[in-house]
């Protein structure tokens, strides 16, 4: 192991990695809240003690060197790995204090972030939680770069190496609408049955689409062109008589309320996504992370029991 002291500090690392992520020095220095001379010298010092520039720039841009993407890349796990070991010397004090930043996706958080985060703070009170609401796609870029601590998501979407705690299946149920061919059975559904039946479904980027689109595309549905942004918008197209659609069990308490819709549940075995609290491996936090998400599966049950 190298015991020679480093030719390079972290706070360089720092205003390195916010220029390249800003492409202005003057909005990097403002975020690091240095002196734009500041900064610059202490660029210059870390691409003198590297060897390599890191930066192009002149009077109207930024640029980031071929050997700047690499070993700013490299910088951002550095600065990573320094934040765990801070966070872990924390949780050898206290491991469920301090806060989290966790992500969820939003075909979940209107659902089940108002029972799960009053269960938290009752079983939890010295954690502070900081959620983030966005698609699955974001929220793993925002956990890898350690911008979240964790994200609560659907497995049925390829979420890479990370750690994963099961909070619980959530079915998909059909809801059409009133006088629809298949509203007028209160048996379960056949997937068959679906067949030659127009459906909606949510737009790219959500798992949830993903998961339905799998399932009616076996049931030989016809998908519409139109797609939606969120479920209670496919919940009003259902109303108005444009078609069905798959909603999950956990939404029904809130979605169905609002809408004079019937709802069948699938004939065994049912089609279903499976939610899980998802971290970085060898995170510090996942001790108390393993704690959130053994709460959050017990707000859970109740919830896809509503009905």
């Amino acid at each position: 192991m190298r015991l020679a002291p480093p030719p390079l500090s972290l706070r360089q690392l720092q205003y390195a990695l916010a220029v390249a992520e800003e492409l202005s020095f003057r909005r990097a220095a403002e975020r690091c809240h240095v002196s734009q001379p500041a900064l610059s010298a202490q660029l210059g010092e870390l691409e003198h003690a590297l060897g390599v520039r890191l930066f192009e720039r002149d009077r109207r841009r930024v640029l980031v060197t071929a050997a700047g993407h690499e070993l700013v890349a490299r910088a951002r796990r550095v600065l990573l790995e320094t934040d765990d070991l801070v966070e872990s010397a924390k949780r050898w004090v206290d491991p469920l204090s301090g806060s989290l930043r966790l992500g969820v996706i939003p075909t979940v958080s209107p659902y089940l972030l108002p029972s799960a985060a009053r269960a938290l703070k009752r079983e939890l009170p010295k954690l502070g939680l900081h959620w983030v609401e966005d698609r699955t796609e974001t929220l793993l870029r925002a956990l890898d770069a350690g911008e979240l601590d964790a994200a609560l998501l659907a497995l049925e979407t390829e979420l890479g190496d990370v750690e994963v705690a099961v909070i619980g299946k959530d079915p998909f149920v059909l809801a059409a609408p009133h006088g629809h061919p298949l509203a007028s059975k209160t048996t379960p559904v056949a997937a068959g049955e679906l067949a030659g039946h127009a459906v909606l479904l949510l737009t790219d980027g959500h798992c949830l689409r993903q998961q339905a689109s799998s399932f009616c595309e076996r049931a030989r549905a016809e998908e519409l062109e139109f797609r939606a942004t969120s479920l209670s918008t496919l919940v009003q197209m259902v109303a108005a008589g444009a078609g069905v659609t798959l909603l999950p069990e956990l939404s029904l308490a809130t979605e169905a309320s609002r809408a004079r819709l019937v709802i069948r549940r699938f004939k065994s075995p049912a089609p279903h996504r499976t939610l899980a609290l998802v971290w970085r491996r060898r995170s510090p936090l996942g001790t108390a992370l393993a704690r959130v998400a053994g709460i959050v599966q017990s707000a859970l049950r109740p919830a896809v029991r509503a009905r």
